[in-house]
């Protein structure tokens, strides 16, 4: 159990930098810089942990088109190990125009994604049999994760924002992952509560151990003794762009899990990368080497 997988779309960002205000209709604004970058989930993830030297198996979706040879030459420059699971989509992953402005930003989205078929979810399985860690979302490969977990393979959920989410909507991830990192809003929405520490008693109830993560001040946790504690954010870090913060926060917290880190140190290795990720625009621009991240853990850890 020596590598780290999972499957996702790709996404494709056109990021437009420091726009000064959004155009009404009929109107053109131009955008102080522009760039086209590889976005988040999880292959911004594992590429991150690739970054970190741990070994990673990519399983997304793939075609003949610009934004996926593109995407494809991305994933050979950071040494990303990729399979090509072949949706059925002309243009198979997410394009994204991401206006930023320097207040927040504004997303516009075209997704190529289909639900696996059987071949699909086989390869996947196929490829991810042995993992020490696979990355889950809410999609069509949860009979994948069942008998990966059933192989004793640790899952780690993680969830965008849905204005539908419960713990019913929810129930069968929730009851397969062995760990569950939402933000303060996806925390509260799952679980139709008013703060984060109601969200993150509710979630015990499900998990041994909880996350919930505070934006800039950092993470909640319980452990498995019910003990609450606060790990807080990287403050040398300068904020420029949150794109692939989260992505990035869950690499850092799968390295610890993997390097066999304490609960509290997996996630305060996950501060580390998800706050240098901030630092840059773009969902994988900056990040941390493995020398770097051990050296903010040495100075940051109780």
């Amino acid at each position: 159990m020596s590598f780290i997988t999972g499957a996702g779309s790709t996404n494709v960002d056109l990021i437009y930098e420091n726009i000064k205000r959004l155009p009404s209709l009929g109107e053109e604004v131009f955008s102080e810089g522009f760039s086209v970058r590889l976005g988040g989930g999880i292959p911004a993830t594992l590429i991150n942990l690739s970054r970190l030297g741990i070994k990673t198996k990519i399983a997304t979706e793939l075609g003949g088109d610009m934004f996926s040879l593109f995407a494809k030459d991305e994933f050979e420059k950071a040494g990303a190990s990729l399979y090509n699971l072949k949706g059925k989509s002309k243009i198979p992953l997410t394009v994204t125009s991401v206006i930023s402005q320097k207040s927040d930003r504004t997303f516009l989205s075209y997704s190529g994604y289909t639900e696996p078929d059987d071949e699909m979810k086989e390869a996947f399985y196929k490829l991810s049999s042995g993992a020490r860690i696979t990355l889950m979302q809410k999609s069509g490969y949860t009979e994948v994760y069942r008998k990966l977990k059933n192989e004793g393979t640790i899952l780690v959920l993680d969830t965008g924002w849905d204005d539908n989410m419960s713990l019913e909507s929810y129930k069968e991830y929730l009851e397969l992952a062995d760990y569950y990192t939402p933000n303060k809003a996806e925390a509260m929405k799952i679980t139709n509560t008013a703060s984060p520490l109601e969200a993150a008693k509710a979630l015990k109830k499900h998990f041994e151990r909880v996350i919930v993560k505070l934006d800039s001040e950092g993470c909640l946790g319980i452990d498995e003794n019910g003990k609450r504690f606060t790990v807080k954010s990287i403050e040398s870090f300068k904020h420029v762009d949150s794109t692939g913060a989260g992505d990035a926060f869950l690499a850092g917290f799968c390295y610890g899990l993997y390097k066999g880190f304490s609960f509290e140190n997996s996630i305060l290795a996950g501060n580390v990368t998800g706050g240098k990720a901030v630092t840059d625009y773009g969902a994988l621009s900056a990040y941390c080497t493995e020398e770097e991240l051990l050296g903010y853990i040495k100075a940051y850890k109780k």
